[in-house]
């Protein structure tokens, strides 16, 4: 998917909460080496690896599309990606009033390490999420 693509299927997953991402800002997070693109026809990630350390910064699959295996297939995906680039463990941060996505993290063995109260908005909270790769 161009820059363009990956930027309309992130407003349509996201759309205006929390602010979704632009073509150009897809496109200047492409450019890094330290980061990583994984995508399916009706979703993407993108991954960002440093050290021994990866970051899931976004899951966006198409709304027509969920409940298909799709986002559990792209989660699976980075974390093959990010062993392969010699992480041992990941963090993500999701919205607390996404209830789906942080059950679909915990159910991949993701766990809360923290909270970062009003992040997203006035009463929605980043929910910090790590994951052992070791494994």
């Amino acid at each position: 998917m161009s820059p363009d693509r990956l930027a309309d299927l992130h407003l349509r997953c996201f759309g205006m909460h929390p602010r979704p991402w632009s073509a150009a800002e897809i496109e200047d997070l492409l450019a890094s080496r330290l980061n990583f693109l994984i995508q399916m026809p009706q979703g993407f990630l993108i991954g960002r690896s440093v050290a021994d350390e990866a970051e899931l910064l976004t899951l966006a699959v198409a709304p027509e599309a969920r409940r298909q295996g799709i986002a559990r297939g792209l989660i699976g995906d980075f974390r093959q990606s990010a062993k392969a680039r010699g992480a041992v463990e990941a963090f993500l941060e999701v919205a607390s009033d996404n209830a789906a996505a942080r059950a679909l993290y915990a159910a991949d063995g993701w766990a809360q390490v923290g909270q970062r109260r009003n992040y997203y908005a006035p009463g929605i909270d980043a929910i910090l999420m790590r994951r052992d790769l070791s494994a």
